[in-house]
């Protein structure tokens, strides 16, 4: 390929890391046993390509740079990165990386920690020295993953709000000073235990050292003793500030010259797929470059980024992206106003017939398309329970009437069932769409003390009409959703505005949606009487008095066709349908839905499972704040804290046993902070279902989103750090014997 180096062709077919080290005027890859050994007077580019749930590979590009590296180094580092974009299509994004000053996401992909080495070693080929029989120290921070500076071996490094590891010959030191965070501390011990591990093949001690803490405490007086004796450490200065937002500046790039451009309000429109542009957000800049430009013309770009970053006197501190158009990150869209978002592809009626060559060229007919078998969520053999919430109390339905819900109330679900020999207790707020506020405001309590009440692992979720996730559906043998409803305040509401239109009446005119999630689990959910409620891709029962319809959409699936006759029999039994094809209907089924009119005719194609995202959520001056985790693992669902793990369709929000938040109700409001206050870049609808998990209540539908290791599944006294600590330490683990619900209730 024009333009770029022979090293990067062929590259990021397979998930995982690739890194090359700038030597001289070429580039040298490094073997996989040296990832994560960086040196001060390199620079390397970094290559993390990562497999998609579509199947798509996403390329994240990062060019890290030495603090001691030569500028001619730094330059060709960019245009490097440049042209691994090129090599991959130009859909990559790539990241500046400053040593010391490295993103998170970058971190995520060298866990515990990267170390840069202040030597020179050109090769990258020599083994690591021996530090083992020297003293160096390192300060560490951050709470979801590690950044390790080493530091002056002297008193003067430390302070109050940091976290500092003194390895010696022998022992390993960590001092936590007495403003920093438990998070920060539980971090600091897995970069000891890599020390532990690598610079002394696990045969050293480890002592913990508690900033202001001394008296009788023989580790905190041999640390101490490192730096000539105990003396009190300065208090920290306070850090200025500012609060005024600073202004967005655009610039559009004119060969090296910025050109200034309006930016009160951004707008997509306004970049230009042959230019190149400069988003400058103070504690971030991007660099936006058009489909259409060359690769020399991206490279003039590049450095040009690089001139206005120097020029600007700006910190190392500050984060650089480049992007190609149609690769955009999610920050940098949250800047304009009206960015189109992405439509879902969809099959349509014209590509019916390739779609239908194509499965007969694999030996399939067209009307018997394989269908994949529903993944199973959740244990089958549980027992139900409804309530209708009624005016602020519960009414619990019998077991013919709790698998009929209407539009008009809400109602509290509870699921039971054993797994892993486990009592766990599924709890579902299922709020109707025309439900009255009286009746909705009740139920996320009356859930709530419904799920405190019971003993096992309790999980609540909320659910809206129309939204359902499927395993909702999955622990309903069968379920009819009607318009209308039960709840006195329902009732209320429909006498005072004597509107009856849309309440389901017996034997008068009612559609049905029919559709089945397993061999054993169908739903009708009534939609309006008209046509076009109709979908080529689905299934109806139309009832006209004492007369039935069952129409059979022409895209339908086998699965739902088989399901019919047990929906008629709850719906109606004992009487006789009419089997009605798409396309053959008699006169008297469109009399019945007010006369023939359009609806969708196109293929409805279930879409890919999305990408997982996990937050790390808290609230600072009454706002919620976020955070991403990136890389995540079981091992970030640390005690203290409360995270969201976004999968698009679905929340969930996992409480930690020494989180700030009290309730399930309080985590039930952080879920929908996170849904309408702007934080997913997407503006989803604050009608997503949102799950509440608490630390060690964990089903499997959730633990199936990591490579669980039920042994990590804690239950150990104390918070993320005395855990690690004790472990790391080899004592015997205090095991917790308060239930979740007992301890909030005594922080109350």
């Amino acid at each position: 390929m024009k333009g770029v180096d022979d090293a990067f062709l062929g590259v990021g077919d397979k998930p995982g890391l690739d890194i090359w080290c700038i030597v001289g005027s070429s580039l040298a890859p490094l073997a996989k046993s040296q990832h994560g050994k960086f040196y001060a007077r390199n620079c390397y580019i970094i290559l993390n390509t990562a497999e998609l749930k579509t199947g798509v590979r996403r390329h994240d590009v990062h060019y890290w740079v030495g603090e001691e590296a030569k500028e001619e180094d730094c330059l060709m580092a960019s245009d490097k990165a440049v042209e691994l974009d090129a090599a991959l299509g130009s859909n990559t994004v790539q990241h500046r990386e400053t040593q010391g000053e490295e993103s998170d996401k970058f971190l995520s992909y060298f866990r515990p920690c990267i170390i840069p080495v202040h030597s020179h070693s050109p090769s990258h080929m020599e083994g690591s020295r021996n530090k083992s029989s020297q003293t160096t120290m390192f300060s560490c921070e951050g709470e979801h993953v590690a950044r390790v500076t080493e530091v002056v071996f002297s008193r003067s490094s430390l302070d109050h709000k940091g976290v500092f590891i003194v390895d010696t010959a022998s022992k390993i030191f960590v001092f936590s000073g007495c403003n920093s965070s438990v998070q920060t501390r539980a971090k600091a011990l897995d970069v000891v235990r890599h020390l532990k591990e690598n610079r002394h093949s696990g045969r050293c001690e480890i002592a913990a050292i508690e900033d202001g803490k001394l008296v009788g405490d023989s580790d905190a007086g041999e640390f101490w003793n490192l730096f000539g004796g105990y003396a009190p450490i300065p208090r920290d200065l306070l850090e200025a500030v500012s609060m005024n937002m600073p202004l967005e500046k655009l610039f559009w790039i004119n060969k090296r010259t910025l050109v200034p451009m309006e930016a009160h309000l951004l707008d997509r429109e306004i970049l230009n797929s042959d230019r190149s542009y400069i988003l400058d957000c103070s504690t971030e800049i991007f660099l936006w470059m058009g489909m259409t430009t060359l690769v020399s013309e991206r490279k003039t770009s590049v450095t040009a980024l690089e001139d206005y970053v120097h020029s600007q006197g700006r910190s190392s501190a500050v984060r650089t992206v480049i992007m190609t158009e149609g690769h955009e990150t999610d920050d940098f869209k949250l800047h304009f106003q009206h960015w189109p978002k992405i439509v879902e592809m969809k099959l349509y009626d014209a590509g019916r017939e390739k779609v239908a060559a194509i499965f007969k060229h694999h030996g399939y007919d067209v009307t018997e398309i394989p269908e994949h078998e529903p993944q199973q969520l959740i244990s089958c053999n549980g027992s139900l329970k409804v309530w209708l919430v009624d005016c602020g109390c519960t009414t619990l339905l019998s077991t013919e009437e709790q698998e009929k819900l209407y539009t008009g109330d809400c109602y509290i679900v509870q699921y039971s069932y054993v797994e892993d020999g486990k009592d766990y207790h599924l709890f579902f707020a299922w709020y109707g769409k025309n439900s009255i506020k009286e009746d909705s405001v009740a139920t996320a309590s009356l859930m709530s003390s419904l799920a405190n009440s019971v003993k096992g692992h309790p999980v609540v979720a909320q659910v809206f009409d129309g939204r359902e996730p499927e395993l909702f559906f999955s622990i309903f043998k069968s379920l009819i959703i009607f318009k209308g409803g039960r709840s006195a305040a329902y009732k209320n509401h429909v006498v005072q505005k004597s509107d009856r239109n849309g309440c389901h009446q017996k034997d008068e005119v009612a559609l049905f949606h029919v559709q089945a999630l397993r061999h054993d689990c169908v739903q009708a959910i009534q939609v309006d009487l008209v046509a076009t409620s109709l979908n080529s891709s689905h299934c109806y029962i139309l009832q006209d008095h004492s007369s039935f319809f069952i129409w059979l959409g022409s895209l339908s699936s086998p699965s739902d066709h088989n399901m019919l006759d047990r929906m008629m029999n709850k719906l109606c039994p004992f009487k006789q349908s009419l089997l009605v094809r798409e396309g053959s209907e008699p006169d008297d089924f469109w009399k019945v839905l007010g006369g023939r009119s359009e609806y969708s005719k196109e293929k409805r194609v279930k879409g890919w499972p999305a990408d997982r995202h996990l937050y790390a959520c808290r609230f600072e001056q009454g706002l919620l704040k976020v955070k991403e985790v990136f890389s995540f693992c079981q091992d970030d669902l640390a005690t203290e804290e409360t995270l969201v793990l976004d999968c698009n369709n679905e929340i969930y929000v996992w409480v930690g046993l020494h989180s700030d938040v009290t309730s399930k109700e309080q985590a039930l409001n952080i879920g929908k902070m996170f849904l309408q206050d702007g934080i997913l870049h997407d503006r989803r609808s604050i009608e997503t279902t949102v799950y509440i998990i608490t630390e060690g209540d964990e089903p499997a539908f959730f633990t199936d989103f990591f490579k669980w290791d039920s042994s990590k599944q804690s239950s150990m006294v104390g918070n993320s750090f005395e855990r690690k600590l004790a472990l790391l330490k080899g004592l015997s683990p205090k095991l917790e014997v308060r239930h979740r619900t007992e301890a909030c209730a005594g922080r109350r």
